[in-house]
């Protein structure tokens, strides 16, 4: 595995990206307990550098530490959800407001280029079926693009691990709603339309909160 500058990742940091993502997907389900001797074979990392690894997910939320018990999957619940969306919310429409300000025509670039990625693969989708770690990867560029001028690396950081929490509770595609509310989220990006897109994203976020609970609902 490499990073995202094409450099060969360490064991450490492979192992962590590979936790986090079957963390996120659900192939280590939620509230499971984390074997370690079980995940040293799996991802092939020792021990010590398993708790490492597990301590960084649980300082992110991704695991709960439970003491002598060793280590869990964090939880999902409906609060959970509504309190990752809310904070979403929230965080993301400052640092949208923010980039809007101070976006020049650069930000733009990267703005209607991860666009571009993310519209081609939600039409793939819509043809061949869904592929949820690649729909994510570009989901995520497009909502970290629209707010990468807003001046905090901080933000960003918060940002982005709050997408990924939100994630889990987003495995099930929501079709064209979802790809009308990106395009209108781009033509305000152009237009540094504020007020409307973050009517777009209230709109967007709570949407795909109905969807996963009327998801949940038919499980």
């Amino acid at each position: 595995m490499t990073s995202l500058e094409g450099r060969p990742l360490s064991a450490g940091d492979s192992g962590y990206q590979r936790i986090r993502s079957d963390i996120i997907f659900g192939v280590l389900t939620p509230s499971g307990r984390l074997k370690l001797d079980a995940m040293r074979e799996d991802y092939g990392v020792s021990i010590s550098t398993l708790r490492e690894i597990l301590n960084r997910l649980t300082s992110e939320g991704f695991v709960v530490a439970e003491g002598q018990r060793g280590f869990e999957v964090a939880p999902i619940s409906i609060q959970n959800l509504r309190e990752l969306a809310g904070l979403r919310i929230l965080l993301e429409q400052h640092a949208m407001a923010e980039s809007f300000r101070a976006g020049d025509v650069e930000w733009e670039g990267r703005v209607v280029s991860a666009h571009h990625k993310l519209a081609a693969t939600e039409r793939t989708v819509l043809k061949e079926g869904d592929d949820p770690e690649l729909r994510k990867r570009y989901d995520g560029e497009f909502h970290q693009a629209l707010i990468s001028s807003c001046g905090s690396r901080e933000l960003m950081q918060t940002h982005a691990i709050v997408f990924d929490k939100y994630f889990r509770y987003a495995l099930r595609y929501r079709g064209a709603e979802t790809i009308n509310q990106h395009k209108a989220l781009l033509e305000c990006a152009l237009k540094r339309d504020i007020k409307g897109a973050k009517t777009v994203l209230t709109d967007h976020i709570n949407g795909c909160v109905a969807h996963a609970l009327a998801s949940w609902n038919e499980d």
